[in-house]
């Protein structure tokens, strides 16, 4: 991946390098894209990451030949690039990958594109504790997305309702307000690093009037967004602000929510390991522990690959010995003597 992020075009583009080459159709890019994306979702990481090197190139072949057609390809493979590199704390190559994506959306003129490529930078953004920038780069790229609003008439609500679109090329009303309600949590997300309680507030409150318009179910432009993923947001942005309790409350409602097993599994397992750091603080041992496990269960790569992650087994192994589950997890992880 670092091999393949070095490559810059600024001495010829990749399809340059073979004359005799031409580049990839648009629609085989778009399904290897889709196919890197579901990768993602799954939890599947270490074939993702030996899928993106080519991918990156056949993307960036694509985009020279045909700059308008290629370039939501290109955004997605550097986003989707970005979002696994977080979870490896490849903190460098993410904000590098997220900065390009950022790079290409902006030559577009397309704002739906732009907020597309600013998710990753705002995540990469929270991850090198940047958090007051991450806030203020997703509330700009959310605002210029719908100036007015999501109920502006001149927006793109749609008086029809959610559709069951899944395309994540979808341009239109679902799509939009989903890319819009990510940026509004991923904001939330940052205040709460910040300690800014008032501001979580305001933005899940937002984000939750958005999600009501889209409903559970969907995966407009790979965001997963709707009421469940708002709710997670609420409970992860407790446990960030210090409200462990609230936290592992928030979490035992959501559990029981029909929207929370349609989330894709990397989502479910991120965010059971953050409930399991709440729990931690609470002093909520079983809870932590059965998060723990059940994260592992959901998505094992998520739990198994992520160094952020083998901390917290750690610790709650160490709080919590006896816990058959954890301890299993633990001297599986080599955690354990």
């Amino acid at each position: 991946m670092r091999a393949a992020l070095a490559c810059y075009d600024i001495f010829g583009s990749d399809a340059d390098a073979d004359a005799d080459t031409a580049p990839p159709a648009v629609e085989a890019t778009t399904r290897q894209v889709e196919h890197a994306w579901l990768a993602y979702q799954h939890a599947h990481y270490p074939q993702l990451l030996r899928m993106l090197p080519d991918l990156l190139t056949a993307a960036r072949r694509r985009h020279a030949a045909d700059p308008v057609s290629g370039a939501l390809p290109l955004v997605q493979v550097h986003r989707a690039a970005s979002q696994v590199l977080v979870k490896l704390d490849e903190t460098d190559l993410a904000w590098l990958a997220a900065d390009r994506a950022m790079t290409v959306a902006s030559t577009t003129g397309d704002p739906l594109l732009a907020a597309t490529a600013a998710v990753p930078l705002g995540q990469t953004l929270r991850a090198v504790g940047q958090g007051r920038l991450a806030m203020s780069t997703t509330i700009a790229a959310a605002h210029r997305l719908i100036p007015a609003g999501p109920t502006d008439p001149a927006g793109p609500t749609d008086p029809a309702g959610p559709t069951d679109r899944t395309d994540p090329a979808d341009d239109g009303p679902p799509g939009r307000l989903s890319v819009y309600g990510t940026l509004l949590l991923q904001a939330a997300l940052a205040a709460a690093e910040c300690d800014d309680a008032a501001a979580v507030r305001e933005l899940t409150r937002q984000a939750g009037d958005v999600a009501d318009q889209i409903g559970d179910g969907h995966d407009h432009r790979w965001t997963g967004f709707g009421p469940a993923a708002v709710e997670l947001t609420r409970a992860v942005a407790a446990g960030d602000l210090g409200e462990a309790e609230e936290a592992v409350r928030r979490h035992a409602a959501l559990v029981r929510r029909p929207g929370w097993r349609g989330l894709p599994a990397e989502h479910r397992a991120a965010y059971l390991v953050d409930v399991a750091r709440a729990a931690l603080q609470s002093g909520d041992l079983v809870t932590a522990g059965r998060s723990l496990v059940d994260a592992d269960r959901v998505a094992s790569a998520e739990v198994r690959l992520r160094p952020s992650v083998r901390t917290v087994v750690a610790e709650a192994v160490r709080c919590a010995p006896s816990a058959a589950g954890v301890a299993g997890l633990a001297a599986t992880l080599g955690l354990t003597r």
